[in-house]
Order: structure tokens, then sequence, then C-alpha cells
């Protein structure tokens, strides 16, 4: 992608003056390596529909969803309605905040000119349609930046920690993969129901989870959660690769785990024959073992908005591209060198630049 096309990110004007075109990324074909099938074109701004409403994106950001919807890897995805030989929608983009631009019907509590983030495909562009019930009022203490950090992955943490965790005050939570975009969620919110939390980094992102509230931390290079006696009421395993008979060797007699991420290079099952392993073996052992695919949903939003608004929520962001950068930040991401959220800036508001 080259600088040139950073150019005119606005289109050509149609005759109200307003862009009848956009810059997005698009793919044509499933592809492993951002690089090869990411690419900025010019596109259809979207149409609005029934009960939808258009946003003119600010900011976007990456996760590891991105990176599957792009590659279509591990096979099954494709079966979701992705797309079984191509991909279905040309834009893997999946987070957005930005200012609603247009209404359609039946929408209520939304109304042009709102700030707002959630969830909606093909959100690396200049503008995205969005479903009201993936959509929430934008956290006042929140950049359009920060707030696009946080959708997806601040959902799938929140539904870990409350849900599936049932973590309460008092309790010894352990979360592997803590600096990652899931995980530097998992332990805040876990931190603000009240657990003592130990986190699961590598050297360098330690002074970061303890910049986030980690009680304790462990450097998986010099040390292993699983050794030294030490149990856990609630382990949330986020992107790690642990087996499980060492997950279980630290939870407690009566503990929970849950397994959120995990990846192994498979076409077929992509690690997820963890997490089917996990849930067998809880069928037969006190210790409760399991895994859960999150749901997209605007009443997780709003929760993640008052903990952001309380002070107990901040989205950690390692860096921000721009939206002809998206595939260097997913490369970043599958470096697995990030710390925290990779965010897209697309849009800048009105009354901060040139739009």
């Amino acid at each position: 992608m080259g600088t040139t096309q950073l150019a005119d990110l606005r289109g050509p004007p149609d005759e109200t003056g307003r862009a009848a075109r956009m810059k997005a990324v698009v793919q044509d074909c499933y592809g492993a390596a951002p690089e090869d099938v990411l690419r900025i074109a010019q596109v259809e701004k979207p149409a609005v529909g029934d009960g939808e409403v258009l946003v003119r994106v600010h900011a976007a950001s990456v996760d590891r969803g991105t990176w599957h919807i792009m590659s279509g890897l591990p096979y099954p995805i494709r079966l979701a309605g992705f797309g079984l030989r191509s991909p279905k929608s040309a834009n893997p983009g999946r987070n957005l905040a930005g200012t609603v631009e247009a209404a359609g019907s039946g929408v209520t509590g939304f109304a042009p000119g709102d700030e707002v983030f959630g969830m909606a495909a093909g959100t690396f562009a200049q503008y995205a349609v969005a479903r009201t019930g993936k959509l929430a009022a934008k956290p006042p203490s929140l950049s359009f930046e920060q707030a696009a950090a946080v959708p997806v992955s601040g959902v799938t943490a929140l539904q870990a920690v409350r849900d599936h965790g049932r973590v309460q005050a008092g309790e010894k939570v352990l979360v592997v993969g803590a600096s990652g975009g899931v995980g530097s969620f998992a332990l805040q919110i876990a931190k603000a129901s009240g657990a003592q939390v130990t986190a699961v980094c590598s050297a360098r992102k330690v002074d970061m989870v303890r910049a986030l509230g980690a009680d304790h931390v462990i450097d998986y290079t010099r040390g292993d959660f699983a050794e030294g006696g030490r149990r856990y009421d609630v382990i949330l395993d986020i992107g790690g690769n642990a087996r499980l008979s060492r997950l279980r060797r630290a939870l407690s007699a009566r503990g929970r785990l849950i397994i959120v991420g995990g990846e192994t290079d498979g076409r077929l099952l992509g690690g997820s024959d963890r997490q089917i392993r996990a849930k067998l073996l809880s069928l037969f052992v006190r210790q409760r073992l399991g895994t859960f695919v999150a749901k997209e949903n605007a009443a997780d939003l709003i929760a993640l908005g008052e903990l952001a608004d309380d002070g107990k929520l901040t989205p950690a962001i390692d860096r921000t591209y721009q939206l002809t950068e998206v595939a260097a930040a997913i490369r970043h991401l599958l470096d697995g060198t990030a710390r925290g959220k990779l965010v897209v800036s697309v849009h800048t508001p009105a009354t901060g630049g040139t739009p």
C-alpha cells in the first residue's frame, strides 16, 4: 500500500456535495498473509436499511477475529456465513467508533451527529452500516480511538469474567495472556469485580499489566504458573496453549477454567479441539472447564462504557495505524509483539482537524 493512497480519502462528490463513494480496505480472496490479500479501493458508500444506522467511522481496531475472517481459517469459519470459497464480505473490519451519519426507518435512540461505538461488518472504511442492537453511545471519557478498541475484545472479556468465570470479590483469578486485547480488558474487569488478579505475560509487557492493575505478574519466560503450589478460583486462558493438565494443576478443587483463546496453525480446528476436550472432561471432574462464543450486544457495550466512565476500564493501545496501513496492523498482531490493542484511525472528527 503506497503513500499515494493517502491523498484523497473522500472520493468524488455527488450532486449533494457528499461523497457518493468512499475509500475502504477490500479483499477478493482468502489468504493468511494480510499483505497479499488486502488493498485500498474506492467503493460505493453503503446504504442504510431498516433498523440500521450509517456511521461515519472515525476509528476501527484489529483483533484476532479480523485475521480469521480475512484468512478463512480455520475452515469451519467459512461455514459460519463468511463465505465458502471466497469472502462474503470484502472487508474484515468488525469494530468501530464514529458519528451517526443517517438512521434507517424504525431506528430509535440514535440520530445524526450522535457519537457511537460498537460492532459492524466492513469497518475498515470511511463509512459502515451497523445494527442498533450492536451499537451504543460512545463513553464521554474515551476518545474515538480508545472507544474503537473496546467492542469485540471488551465484550468477550466481560462475558468471560462476569458470565462464565462468575468472578466474585476476594477470589483469586489468573489471566493467561493478560497483555493482549481481550486479556488487558479481562484483567481490569476482574479487578473491578474485587478479585485478586495474577497476570501471565512476557517480560517486555510486565510494566503494562502492572499499570492496568495486576496484583501479581508471572513472566512466562522465567516462571510457570502451574508450579509453586498457588491455586486459583478462576483461570481465564486467553491466547495461551497450555495443556489442560497444567491448567487444572493451577486450578482450585472446584475452580472454573474458561478457555477464551489459544490457537494453533491447524486449518481444520485451529486449536478448538482443546476447548472441546475441556468441556468433555468437565463432565467427569469437580472443576468446571469450558469455553464460549461471545454474543455481540448493546447492553454489554453500555456496561463497558460505564466501567470506562467510572475510571475502572482503560483501553491499552499499543499503536495507531492509518486506513492504508491495515495490513501492517494485522501483521503486527500476528507477530505477537502487540501490547494491548491496535487501532486504525480513519476520519478525524470535524472538531479535531481535516475530515
